[in-house]
């Protein structure tokens, strides 16, 4: 019983964080923490122990927490998830084309 509360109680907070993240991406990130939720909240704890120690800079935070945890994060992903990971690294790296092929900036 108070697995799914948990559960549930994880998935609104994590929505809550992500509301400036594009829908494909929101999915993603749901459909991993579903899958691993114990994995999530350790990666959440350290970030807030990180947060704490870094005057509350998140992105300093994640970028020293979340490499500890790639290959975990990664042995979660389905094949598919990651196809579209490389994919959209891949757009981040060469930029985002036009309909006329051009590069948009």
């Amino acid at each position: 019983m108070f697995g799914k509360l948990k559960q549930a109680a994880i998935k609104k907070l994590v929505q809550s964080q992500l509301k400036n993240v594009p829908a494909d991406q929101q999915e993603m990130i749901m459909e991993l923490v579903e899958k691993k939720p114990e994995l999530f909240q350790k990666i959440a704890k350290e970030m807030q122990a990180e947060l704490k120690a870094n005057g509350n800079n998140q992105m300093a935070a994640s970028m020293k927490v979340l490499p500890k945890y790639q290959t975990e994060i990664a042995a979660v992903m389905s094949p598919e998830m990651r196809q579209k990971m490389m994919q959209m690294a891949g757009a981040q790296r060469t930029g985002a084309f036009n309909p006329n092929g051009s590069i948009r900036k």
